[in-house]
C-alpha cells in the first residue's frame, strides 16, 4: 500500500506521521516545491521509526511527481493555510490554482489512485477535483466532516465532562464556519441521546463551538491546525487501505441524495477499499435539513468563483 501526501508543512506531515505510526502502509511519499523540505521531514520521520515502533518507508521529494507513481491513495493538503480572520473562502483563489495542477500531476502518474482533499475552501476544492480529473466520484473524498465531527465530539465530552470514548456525534454540510450542521439529534453519550443530559441552550452553544473549531484554532495558533486534521486524514487512509467499512462523514459528489446535485458537500459515506462504497441516508430534524439546504447554497456560491 502506497500512500502520497502533497504537501510537507504542519498538515502534510501530522498526515504522514499518523499514518506511518498506524503501520498499515508500506511506504509513504511526501512531496512539496519548497528544494529539500519534503526529504527534511520524511528523513526526521524515519529517525522515529525505531522509537515509535513502525515499519513504513517514508520517502521526500521536491517536485518530482514520478516519485508518486503507482499510489494506491492520495492526499492533497498544499496550498495556503488560514490566518487568523481568514475564512476558508477566502483562499480559494491561489488554492484553486494549486488543487487544479496538483490533482493532474497525481492522476497522471496514478490513473487509479483515491483522491483525499484537505486543502481549503474543501468543499469546492473536492469539487474541483472532479470537475478537472475525470476520476470516477467515488474515488475523491473530501476530508472536512472527518474532522469536524472530531471537534464535535470533544466539544460534547466537554459539556457532558464525560470521556471522548463515551460519546458519539456526527457533523455533515460544508467545511465552512456557517456551512456545518452539527446533527445534534443524533448525538449520544453511550447510546443515551445527549439531549436527555445537556439542555437545549447548552447543545445550541456546544454546536456553535464546533462550528468555529478552526477559527478558534486559527486565532490561538496564528495559523491553520495540524495535529486533528491530520489524524482525520490518517483515519479516512486507514478505513481505505484496510477495506474497514467504516463510516465517515466526507465530501462527495451529489446526484439527488439529501435533495442535492452538482455538488460537494458533507455527508455520511461508508468507506472501504474502494473509496466512497456508499453513501448513507440520515433522517433529519426540520432544522437540520434547513441548515443542510442553506449550506449547500453557500457552497454553490463559493462554487461558482471557480474558473472551470
Amino acid at each position: 500500500m502506497k500512500v502520497t501526501v502533497v504537501g510537507a508543512g504542519a498538515v502534510g506531515a501530522s498526515c504522514a506521521e499518523y499514518i506511518a505510526i498506524k503501520n498499515f502502509a508500506s511506504e509513504v511519499v511526501i512531496l512539496d516545491i519548497k528544494e529539500g523540505y519534503a526529504e527534511g521531514k520524511a528523513m526526521d520521520l524515519m529517525q522515529c521509526a525505531s522509537l515509535n515502533g513502525f515499519d513504513t518507508k517514508i520517502t521526500g521529494s521536491t517536485n518530482d511527481y514520478s516519485k508518486t507513481a503507482n499510489s494506491d491513495i492520495c492526499v492533497i493538503t498544499s496550498g495556503i493555510p488560514r490566518k487568523p480572520g481568514m475564512t476558508r473562502e477566502e483562499l480559494i483563489g491561489i488554492n484553486a490554482g494549486i488543487v487544479k495542477m496538483v490533482s493532474s500531476s497525481l492522476v497522471e502518474h496514478s490513473p487509479n489512485t483515491i483522491i483525499i482533499v484537505v486543502s481549503n475552501p474543501m468543499d469546492t476544492m473536492t469539487y474541483l477535483v472532479h470537475k478537472t480529473t475525470g476520476l470516477p466520484k467515488h474515488r475523491i473524498i473530501g476530508m472536512g466532516g472527518a474532522l469536524d465531527s472530531a471537534r464535535f465530539k470533544y466539544r460534547l465530552a466537554e459539556a457532558l465532562e464525560a470521556p471522548i470514548s463515551d460519546v458519539d456525534g456526527m457533523v455533515i454540510g460544508g467545511h465552512s464556519d456557517t456551512g456545518m450542521v452539527p446533527l445534534i439529534s443524533h448525538a449520544t453519550r453511550n447510546s443515551i441521546k445527549v439531549s436527555e443530559f445537556l439542555s437545549e441552550e447548552r447543545l445550541n452553544q456546544v454546536a456553535e463551538d464546533t462550528k468555529v473549531g478552526g477559527a478558534t484554532l486559527t486565532k490561538l495558533l496564528g495559523t491553520s491546525a495540524w495535529y486533528a486534521p491530520g489524524a482525520a486524514v490518517s483515519g479516512l487512509v486507514q478505513a481505505i487501505a484496510c477495506d474497514q467499512k467504516k463510516i465517515y462523514p466526507c465530501s462527495t459528489l451529489l446526484e439527488g441524495e439529501y435533495g442535492l446535485s452538482d455538488l460537494c458537500i458533507g455527508v455520511p459515506v461508508v468507506l472501504g477499499r474502494n473509496g466512497i462504497e456508499k453513501i448513507v441516508d440520515v433522517s433529519l430534524s426540520d432544522a437540520e435539513k434547513e441548515h443542510m439546504k442553506a449550506s449547500a447554497e453557500g457552497v454553490k456560491k463559493t462554487n461558482g468563483l471557480l474558473e472551470l
